[in-house]
């Protein structure tokens, strides 16, 4: 089984926040026009003015040490089936390798990240730490 370096309890944490600001509903993304990948989107397609929680969650994952980074992003691709359990080095090093801006950004640009997040811990079999009732 992989090492993660992430505390359990933050681990928890984070993914409790990313589900309370993925899992808004009533909003709507807005349509800009233009060409939309260059157009300025919000963070998620859920925030709104003033989103004090995205924003906490933002500063959280800005302020992690870059290997916490790197193991949130390759949680991710693993739990959307990027990389298979056994290729867990491999997506750390592909994390590390690609890390250029936000991280935060990145993450919360999929809005199924925390499920992905929590089925990679899964499938590295970390599945005690989502217990508490959040997973």
């Amino acid at each position: 089984m992989p090492e993660l370096t992430i505390n359990s309890d933050y681990m928890r944490r984070i993914i409790e926040k990313m589900r309370a600001i993925m899992g808004r509903e009533g909003s709507v993304m807005p349509d800009l026009g233009g060409n939309a990948s260059d157009d300025e989107r919000p963070l998620t397609l859920q925030e709104g003015p003033g989103d004090m929680l995205a924003q906490e969650l933002v500063e959280e994952i800005t302020a992690l040490d870059v290997d916490h980074k790197h193991e949130l992003v390759a949680l991710m691709w693993v739990g959307r089936g990027d990389f298979g359990p056994q290729e867990w080095q491999e997506a750390l090093e592909l994390a590390e390798d690609r890390h250029t801006g936000s991280t935060a950004r990145y993450l919360l640009s999929h809005p199924r990240v925390a499920d992905q997040i929590a089925n990679g811990l899964e499938e590295l079999g970390f599945s005690h730490i989502l217990q508490d009732g959040l997973y």
